[in-house]
């Protein structure tokens, strides 16, 4: 937001340094991003008329132009603008004269023509933005007169300031000069403003209806009549401009001044365009759109939409936001009914956002304004326009309260959190000035925040405000004490040591966007019933995924299109079920997700498992043969915990899956839900001596059922082994041959091991027979395989 400082000492009496007072709105939170000094740099700069103006051969672009400045001669210049004619006045820079920015006017020639000066954009003179031609100054100023002195220009400082969402107060010339007025002791005074009225009763000129008092709580007019539009005075518009906005003509303009000075936005509607002589307030319809000022169709029809429409109900203005061009002030414009209103901010953002349109009145409307400061931004609307006649009285619909809740506030609170030594009385001192009316009494402040600051409901906002006038660099700098000192939880650990576990296994991780195409679900093989996205930035992206598989696929995909096909991946992330019944929410689960490409599929799968359950010390986790969509119907077996909790998955994608995605090869595969992968404490391992003694492998392979999965005979082989057995792989699978239809033989690697001695042919024979025994028994119809 740009202030102006002349603008600021209208409420206040700030002299001094300006780069100090900017010091000090940083200080209060307002920060300065800027300084610009403006109405400077125009000595020598005089009023000229043009009286001569002629081509140059060979020139388009520039022109000869003699100008009076006042003196016996015309002066000699060249100008490529053509914006002006002869009998224009302009503003004129002599030869010496020095510009903003440091621009020295010399004497000079162009295309063999002399140029004795230059003739001046307003953008040059750094008095308004308007660079696109020469600034053309009323006819009946005098010739050679100084322009700053003709045009009443004063030399100002103008601050460029970023407010923050939190505080409405200071979306206003009068808030920032409120603010710093009580940080500098300075006295602070708003005028009081009275326009008299005329003696018709608003009633006979104009009326208001409000059907949403949820979207607008309060809604006001006030009808004007002989009013005359015309330009606006020179100092209106000029303090308009500093603070960035456009000068349009008396009316808007005054619209606007008061807007940014009193930070409540107003809307003037040329009466005789509004149908039936009146505004009301609604919800938007489904489907409904308005033309706007800016000549945009907009298409409105949410719940929280608000319309200002006139009395008939056709739609002139989007409540808080911006006008129609239907009703909007014209040269014609004789009559003027005023709309100024308070609206519920949260339904001008959704509103603003949704259709996206953001407007200066809806960034104040959204923030929250005063609901109590109408009629004093009224009478101000009035004062500034100077013509016509209100109507008496204004048309008042009002949900609003007369007073608001008081906040208790405990200075010992106070104190604690900021690290201060304040008493109930200098904390008073500090929110008095502001506008709150605090009382101190017990060890406690019964505060009640204005009107015009809707953003203070608690006590913890009441804090903020002393922390910022008692300054946040007087507040001693200290590192906060706690008997609790910061480290990871269980989950955490073990989510980084499941990390470090697969990269050491060779395994890359990957990460994933959680939204998929549609369809990319079903090429999984999984269902296709998704969330979708509320406002996808593409269609590739719209539905949050239920599985990783479908990423992970299209990665290994990439990477065989590149000639890289034997890629190992994992990403721990998150997946996105349906909700539960009565839950608004997805079932959002963090799990882990491990493919990997090449020849070997679900035993490598396995193996890794192996690895990633020994890192975590998981000793209670098994496998049960089972299937699930996407992946191999017989390759793949669910993990479960020592409770027969499924924890996930372990196998093979299916190979109809893997040909969807162009994947070449076999594929394995890992899935598990990390809050039941990962423990839930520290678990605590004792080392084991590592043995120096030879060791000795034993292969044994056995004819067991298709139902009987490996990991059941594994575990029967740990126990079996005893303390002998220290190493158990599966290094085969077959079917056919003389293994019976619906069985299979598992060929398992064993590796026995003494910590005291070598073991002895009858040692390994007599822990043989033991495992086989072991096997047989367990499983009916198991058998060693010959």
């Amino acid at each position: 937001m740009r202030v102006p400082l002349s603008w600021l000492r209208d409420f206040a009496p700030f002299e001094g340094d300006p780069v100090a007072l900017g010091e000090t709105f940083d200080d209060l939170g307002m920060v300065v991003e800027g300084i610009e000094r403006v109405g400077e740099g125009l000595d020598g700069v005089v009023v000229a008329r043009v009286v001569d103006i002629q081509p140059i051969k060979k020139a388009d672009r520039i022109r000869q132009v003699h100008v009076d400045i006042g003196g016996p001669e015309p002066v000699q210049v060249v100008c490529g603008a053509f914006n002006f004619d002869v009998g224009a006045v302009v503003p004129f820079a002599t030869v010496g004269a020095v510009l903003p920015g440091d621009f020295e006017i010399t004497a000079r020639k162009m295309r063999g023509v002399d140029s004795f000066g230059m003739i001046c954009s307003s953008a040059e003179l750094r008095l308004a933005d308007d660079a696109e031609g020469i600034m053309l100054l009323p006819d009946d100023l005098p010739l050679g007169a100084p322009v700053a002195e003709a045009l009443g220009v004063e030399a100002d400082v103008v601050y460029d300031l970023a407010i923050e969402g939190n505080r409405p107060d200071a979306n206003s010339v009068v808030g920032v000069a409120r603010d710093a007025a009580a940080r500098l002791k300075l006295p602070f005074t708003i005028p009081t403003w009275t326009v008299p009225r005329g003696a018709t009763p608003v009633e006979s000129l104009a009326s208001i209806a409000v059907d949403t008092p949820d979207l607008c709580p309060r809604f006001t007019a006030t009808a004007l009549k002989g009013v005359h539009i015309e330009p606006s005075p020179e100092w209106i518009a000029r303090r308009l401009t500093l603070a960035g906005m456009r000068p349009i003509n008396n009316v808007v303009d005054a619209s606007n001044y008061v807007m940014l000075e009193l930070g409540q936005p107003t809307h003037p509607y040329d009466l005789d365009r509004l149908p039936g002589h009146g505004l009301s307030v609604r919800a938007a319809r489904p489907g409904e759109t308005i033309v706007t000022l800016d000549g945009v169709e907009r298409r409105l029809g949410d719940g929280d939409d608000c319309l200002i429409c006139d009395a008939n109900g056709a739609p002139v203005g989007i409540g808080g936001i911006m006008g129609g061009g239907s009703s909007e002030i014209s040269k014609t414009t004789t009559r003027v009914l005023l709309e100024a209103a308070y609206f519920t901010p949260m339904a001008i953002a959704r509103t603003s956002k949704r259709i996206g349109l953001r407007s200066e009145a809806s960034a104040r409307f959204e923030r929250g304004c005063d609901p109590l400061g109408i009629e004093r931004a009224v009478e101000r609307f009035c004062q500034l326009l100077g013509t016509g006649e209100p109507a008496a009285g204004m048309l008042d619909i009002s949900t609003v309260p007369a007073a608001r809740k008081s906040i208790t506030v405990r200075v010992g609170r106070v104190n604690a959190l900021l690290g201060t030594s304040l008493d109930g009385d200098a904390m008073v001192s500090y929110l008095t000035p502001i506008g709150f009316a605090a009382i101190a009494s017990d060890g406690a402040l019964d505060v009640v925040p204005p009107s015009f600051r809707p953003d203070v409901t608690t006590e913890i906002e009441v804090v903020e405000e002393v922390a910022r006038h008692h300054g946040y660099s007087n507040i001693e700098r200290t590192v906060p004490r706690s008997p609790f000192v910061g480290s990871l939880t269980p989950y955490q650990k073990g989510r980084r040591t499941l990390k470090a576990v697969l990269v050491g296994a060779g395994v890359s991780e990957a990460m994933f966007s959680p939204l998929l195409a549609p369809g990319d679900h079903e090429r999984a093989g999984l269902p296709g019933e998704a969330l979708p996205a509320s406002d996808p930035l593409a269609r590739e992206e719209s539905v949050l995924r239920t599985s990783q598989l479908p990423g992970l696929l299209k990665s290994l995909a990439f990477n065989a299109s590149h000639r890289n096909p034997e890629v190992s991946l994992f990403e721990v992330g998150h997946t996105f079920g349906m909700p539960s019944p009565g839950d608004p929410l997805p079932d959002e689960r963090e799990r882990l997700a491990v493919v990997l490409a090449g020849e070997e599929g679900a035993p490598a799968a396995k193996r890794l498992l192996d690895v990633i359950l020994d890192a975590l010390h998981r000793t209670d986790v098994s496998l049960e043969a089972g299937s699930t969509e996407g992946l191999h119907p017989t390759r793949t077996a669910r993990i479960v915990d020592g409770d027969g909790q499924a924890v996930g998955w372990v196998g093979e994608v299916d190979p109809a899956v893997v040909r969807a995605f162009d994947v070449p090869g076999r594929v394995g595969w890992i899935e598990a839900d990390l809050g039941l992968l990962l423990p839930t404490e520290r678990v605590y391992v004792q080392s084991q001596a590592v043995s120096k003694l030879p060791s000795s492998d034993i292969d044994l392979a056995f004819v067991v059922g298709d139902d009987v999965p490996a990991a059941a005979v594994e575990a029967t082989l740990w126990a079996a082994g005893g303390e002998l057995l220290v190493g158990l792989r599966l290094f085969d699978v077959f079917r056919g041959g003389h293994v019976p239809e619906g069985w299979r033989s598992l060929a398992y690697r064993l590796r026995f091991q003494a910590t005291d001695r070598t073991l002895t042919e009858a040692d390994l024979a007599e822990v043989r027979t033991r495992c086989i025994a072991a096997v047989e028994t367990a499983y009916p119809g198991a058998r060693l395989r010959a």
